[in-house]
């Protein structure tokens, strides 16, 4: 494993490609309303991305065909941009987002409502972010990745949600995935130890029902097996001398 240690400079340019994501959850909350396709919404969060110098960095990694990802409803994570998904009223929707800008890139994803949405809908994606709130509140240089991940698994199953260990957090900077993975499952004292300079993604990812995913057949889109809804809450976080940075909330968004 390499962990990367990012200097000053280099953590304000990924603070600032944070920027850039915060904006662009910005735009879609005010685009996302029923009728709208996720082809549409991809297309234009490219051009937003790219007008504001950006480069989407999702777009042709590992051949995926989208800008961002765009992932509906029992949707996991990975989804692809479609003309033929139009979103409806009561869906939800997770947009992950990675914006490459000077080099850095940054990686955050968010679930948003649809219109009127329901309860359960709406407590899932408030114990997402929960469990990112929970877990960051804990980082400092010292303490391990299993740390974090122990508080993202037993948020989520207090509230009665699963946790996947399949997909995980990750280090990001210069690449979109570096080390260390930062599991939503784990137990504390295990993993590497966070030290200042080290920028994390960390995202838990809930399910409504049981842990168990599909991959459908464009190797790309990971379902839930029993077809109940997911989220996915994530933010790159810094380390900081004596805590953490969020380098990518929305503005006015209280953590």
């Amino acid at each position: 494993m390499s962990i990367i240690i990012k200097s000053p400079r280099e953590i304000a340019l990924i603070r600032e490609s944070g920027k850039v994501v915060s904006e662009v959850f910005a735009f879609l909350r005010e685009k996302t309303k029923p009728g709208i396709s996720t082809y549409e919404l991809d297309k234009m969060v490219g051009e937003f991305i790219r007008s504001k110098g950006g480069i989407p960095s999702s777009y042709h990694y590992g051949g995926f065909p989208g800008n961002i990802c765009i992932s509906v409803n029992d949707t996991l994570l990975h989804g692809i941009p479609s003309k033929k998904i139009i979103l409806k009223e009561g869906d939800i929707v997770s947009y992950d987002v990675m914006v490459t800008l000077n080099g850095y890139v940054a990686d955050a994803c968010r679930t948003m409502p649809v219109g009127k949405i329901s309860e359960n809908a709406q407590r899932l994606m408030d114990t997402a972010k929960k469990c990112f709130v929970n877990a960051v509140k804990i980082i400092k240089p010292g303490i391990h990745i299993g740390d974090i991940s122990e508080i993202i698994e037993k948020t989520a199953h207090e509230a009665g949600y699963t946790c996947t260990d399949l997909y995980t957090g990750h280090g990001v900077g210069r690449e979109v995935h570096e080390d260390p993975y930062v599991p939503n499952v784990g137990k504390k004292g295990q993993g590497p130890l966070l030290r200042k300079g080290m920028t994390i993604a960390i995202e838990p990812m809930l399910n409504e029902g049981k842990v168990e995913l599909v991959t459908m057949k464009d190797n790309w889109t990971v379902k839930t097996k029993d077809g109940k809804l997911s989220a996915h809450y994530e933010n790159t976080v810094a380390i900081t001398d004596d805590g953490y940075e969020i380098l990518t909330l929305e503005e006015k968004e209280e953590i």
